[in-house]
């Protein structure tokens, strides 16, 4: 399976790619936890299939700081032993805002009060900003056929200017 079309590329493709990045570094730089961002969007690109957002989380949240165990088990998150109740309603929030087509009332009560209990404001403004980009993000790479495997952390530094 080639790629379809290489958005880095295209002008109009490079452009957007520019400016999705740009509003990632709006939400890097709140004070959100850079491992659990990194945990939020592998969440939300395994549901969504997107093997390149996949390797790239994986990879980024491992350079956070990230234990190949708590890795291993972001899948089976609500089976395991490894997450606080904090990390537990980002990946709640992650899960239900991806999964919106799913359930009718998109983000449950429940979740979100977990959410409130958790965080602050500015954080939540980036939670739920976060979990919108990435399934922007992952849409992008499985419409192109983006695989993942082949990605090194860091590299979209070079966005930034």
């Amino acid at each position: 399976m080639e790629p379809r079309i290489n958005l880095m590329t295209n002008a109009i493709g490079a452009k957007v790619s520019k400016r999705i990045y740009h509003v990632g570094l709006a939400i890097r730089e709140s004070s959100l936890p850079r491992a659990l961002q990194e945990l939020v969007e592998l969440r939300a690109s395994q549901i969504n299939g997107c093997g390149w957002c996949v390797d790239v989380h994986t990879k980024e949240a491992a350079a956070a700081g990230e234990t190949p165990l708590r890795l291993h088990l972001v899948a089976a998150w609500r089976e395991s032993t490894v997450f606080t109740e904090a990390e537990r309603a980002a990946l709640a929030l992650a899960e239900e805002g991806t999964r919106l087509a799913d359930a009718h009332q998109g983000v449950s009560d429940e979740t979100w009060a977990q959410v409130r209990k958790h965080y602050d404001d500015d954080q939540i403004a980036a939670l739920v900003s976060l979990v919108a980009m990435i399934n922007a993000a992952n849409r992008l790479g499985v419409i192109t056929r983006m695989r993942g495997g082949s990605y090194d952390p860091g590299v979209f530094a070079g966005l930034s200017s």
